[in-house]
């Protein structure tokens, strides 16, 4: 079954545990790229060149967000969230953002919010560490590529120990921080079979990637770690490893 689709059944089950009504009102809109990751932010970022955006959905007190290249605003209730058809990446976003917020109102999930102004390029240093602490020095495969992350396990593990895969025909057969960027589509099997372990975009679980990645680490016997807000609730319902440094 769909990761995301379990977490609704999950989300459902916690709904009615904390008798949470459905009618109570949900809402999900864009965010501009300052309001998403602040003005002072680099201007390298993916979101502040607004090719793919931040939604934010707001739960009575709670926020919570997803990132998407398919970002769209809504309006409902809990109820239509809990029963949304997850058929398409745009829905997939949607429920994604207001499952982080109705769980960070229940304080199932934390880190719903993706950090802002010198915080995104911190972060890079700050998960290096922390994978070190875990795991040490290992070949890291990334999927999903993330520029203040890779300078920082370039820069703490060496180019030589890292490999990336993204689905942007922009940067694939790039050199980034002198790794050559792989393709997501056609070199997976190249990935699992070089690395150690796996550290893959928590966006995966809006395109709908997660679902593969999982088993296919899984069935490799290797590690799989997420990074970023947008798996906070999937990955708390779930159990699964992340890292979000300075996510609020």
């Amino acid at each position: 079954m769909d990761i995301l689709h379990q977490s609704q059944i999950r989300l459902a089950a916690l709904c009615r545990e904390a008798a949470l009504v459905p009618e109570l009102p949900l809402e999900v809109r864009c965010l501009t790229p300052d309001e998403a990751i602040g003005v002072r932010a680099d201007e390298n970022f993916v979101i502040k060149k607004g090719k793919e955006r931040v939604i934010e959905a707001t739960f009575g007190e709670s926020r919570g967000q997803a990132f998407t290249d398919h970002p769209g605003n809504w309006k409902g209730s809990l109820g239509e969230l809990l029963e949304m058809e997850l058929d398409d990446i745009g829905k997939r976003a949607i429920f994604t953002a207001g499952l982080n917020a109705v769980l960070r109102s229940l304080g199932e999930a934390e880190g719903t919010i993706h950090c802002r102004n010198e915080d995104p390029t911190r972060c890079g240093e700050e998960l290096t560490q922390l994978l070190y602490e875990k795991f040490g020095v290992r070949k890291y495969g990334i999927i999903g590529l993330q520029p203040a992350i890779l300078d920082a396990m370039t820069a703490g593990f060496g180019s030589a120990k890292i490999r990336v895969l993204d689905l942007n025909e922009d940067n694939i057969g790039q050199k980034k921080f002198d790794v050559t960027i792989w393709d997501g589509e056609k070199d997976l099997d190249r990935l699992l079979e070089w690395c150690d372990v796996g550290l893959a975009t928590g966006s995966s679980v809006v395109n709908g990637s997660i679902n593969g990645l999982l088993q296919r680490f899984q069935e490799a016997g290797k590690p799989l770690v997420f990074f970023g807000n947008t798996v906070s609730g999937v990955a708390a319902l779930l159990e699964l490893d992340r890292v979000c440094p300075f996510a609020d």
